[in-house]
């Protein structure tokens, strides 16, 4: 062979070769993006329900940093059900790496759809909605007691809902003080009603597994609506005696749970823990 077909047949050799090599990186990149069942997720995005802000997570953020989670609180404009995913999709690809996605409320059914993303690995559902494909949260409800905070909501001339500061003190925050009660009413996001009749795409609690916290003492959503999501949705659940601000009244509870969801802890799955101690 001629030195100038070996330079040929060189060239052809290396030229495969880095092909090959960029193949095995782009895989191994990718893999790696993804949890594996043993993986600690460190990426926590969390997402706030309706008539609220981001600050809800105000007391479970810090519970999280302390354990070496990277934490943020997406702030989704509650306009609608569509342009309440595109932000949270915003923040999940913003992370560098697998995510545990949780939704508070109305969130929930926002983490439902936007939990879809590759990148999201697990789902933690916190006194929410887990709407299935096809449904709304006004149509999840329908079959239960309808909760005492409807009759506190508020229309405006837009179309959105805001909640009396009776509702926040009654049924939405009873079990904060009243300088606690006060401020949720001062910082709640009224909410556009389009996003409680908008329907979910795909549910993605039906590939993802999925935790739940059920609040007991919920008058913003039924406490047995919640019992029977996180039965219908497979989820690892504990039942914490509170109002349906959760995160707010019990965020050690929370935080735990959501910690358990990083590592893939499902030691709860089917269970009604009394959590009080957390």
């Amino acid at each position: 062979m001629t030195p100038k077909k070996v330079i040929t047949h060189l060239k052809i050799f290396l030229t495969a070769s880095v092909a090959i090599l960029g193949l095995f990186i782009t895989m191994s990149v990718g893999a790696s993006a993804q949890a594996t069942p043993t993986n600690i997720v460190k990426n926590i995005v969390l997402v706030h329900g309706a008539f609220a802000d981001g600050s809800s997570w105000s007391k479970v953020i810090p519970l999280l940093e302390a354990r070496g989670f990277h934490v943020v609180s997406v702030q989704i404009p509650l306009t609608s059900l569509a342009d309440d995913v595109a932000t949270t999709e915003r923040a999940i690809a913003l992370q560098d790496g697998p995510v545990v996605l949780v939704g508070h409320s109305y969130g929930g059914a926002v983490i439902t759809q936007a939990g879809n993303d590759p990148k999201v690995a697990r789902l933690v559902f916190v006194a929410a909605f887990a709407p299935d494909t096809g449904q709304s949260v006004v149509e999840i409800q329908q079959p239960f007691p309808t909760p005492p905070l409807i009759a506190e909501l508020r229309p405006d001339s837009a179309g959105f809902l805001s909640v009396t500061p009776k509702g926040i003190a009654e049924d939405f925050a009873q079990d904060l003080s009243p300088a606690e009660q006060r401020l949720l009413t001062a910082t709640q996001g009224p909410t556009n009603v389009s996003c409680f009749v908008a329907t979910i795409g795909a549910a993605a609690w039906r590939i993802k597994p999925s935790w739940f916290v059920v609040a007991r003492n919920d008058r913003t959503i039924s406490p047995d609506l919640e019992r029977a999501e996180a039965e219908n949705i497979g989820a690892a659940t504990i039942s914490v005696r509170s109002s349906h601000v959760v995160m707010l009244s019990h965020p050690v509870a929370v935080a735990t749970l959501i910690e358990e969801a990083a590592k893939n802890q499902r030691d709860v799955r089917g269970s009604e823990d009394e959590e009080e101690g957390r």
